[in-house]
């Protein structure tokens, strides 16, 4: 197995690689310190396994693991973390992914031994434990490239899929439009059953002629409809603004 540790601890880091240079399993080892680099790392390295610290500056390891889970392949995922506040029966799946530092060597090899990918149930716990995102995770080329909450005015479903419409372009997403209004209700509101905009560039409404009304989103052209279902709700947020 090809292995990644993910930790901004160069000490953690060492006793991790001491630990699993006793297990003969594993082929290779990484490192990466935040979020980010993990990601970067499972694009190029492609591991079988990471170890996956939780409270990490810049992207901590949950929303890390959110991101990998999307690559077409996923690695496996093991939690390891000092914090015992994320409970640990909220990752009672049928992987060992979750160990508490400092880790012992027998809980370690065991958990690598058992080790699954991420799936729906761990992901939606992930979710569950987490604020939200801090990016949005895109698929191009194969390759995943992650998009700023900050910098997305909206996100509108069409058929199956899902357009969101950041500040330097747009793009198609795997994510679903009811997901997206559950995770991020603090900062985008609904607009329309097809559409979710970032409150922050609602600028007006605007009604035209035919008495059909629209959000004004900042410099944005487009003008996205107001169904009257959710028209009153929004008029009330701009009167807010």
């Amino acid at each position: 197995m090809k292995l990644l540790i993910v930790d901004d601890e160069p000490l953690a880091q060492q006793r991790m690689k001491q630990l699993l240079a006793g297990i003969e399993q594993v082929e290779s080892i990484r490192t990466a310190n935040n979020g980010m680099k993990a990601i970067e790392a499972c694009q190029v390295e492609k591991p079988d396994v990471i170890l996956m610290d939780i409270r990490m500056p810049g992207m901590d390891g949950l929303e890390a693991a959110q991101h990998i889970s999307k690559i077409e392949e996923p690695p496996a995922i093991i939690f390891t973390t000092a914090y015992d506040e994320y409970a640990l029966d909220a990752f009672n799946v049928s992987a060992i992914d979750y160990l508490l530092k400092p880790v012992r060597g027998q809980d370690l090899q065991a958990a690598i031994e058992k080790a699954c990918s991420l799936n729906s149930a761990q992901l939606n716990t992930v979710k569950s434990q987490h604020e939200g995102r801090a990016n949005i995770t895109a698929k191009i080329s194969g390759n995943i490239r992650l998009i700023p909450v900050k910098n997305i005015v909206y996100f509108q479903a069409e058929l199956k899929y899902v357009t969101v419409k950041y500040l330097d372009g747009e793009t198609i997403i795997e994510d679903t439009l009811k997901e997206l209004q559950h995770e991020f209700s603090k900062s985008f509101v609904r607009i329309h059953r097809n559409a979710i905009v970032a409150k922050k560039f609602i600028k007006g409404i605007y009604r035209n002629p035919q008495g059909h009304s629209f959000v004004i989103l900042g410099d944005e052209e487009k003008k996205l409809e107001i169904s009257r279902r959710h028209l009153s709700e929004i008029k009330k947020l701009v009167n807010q603004l």
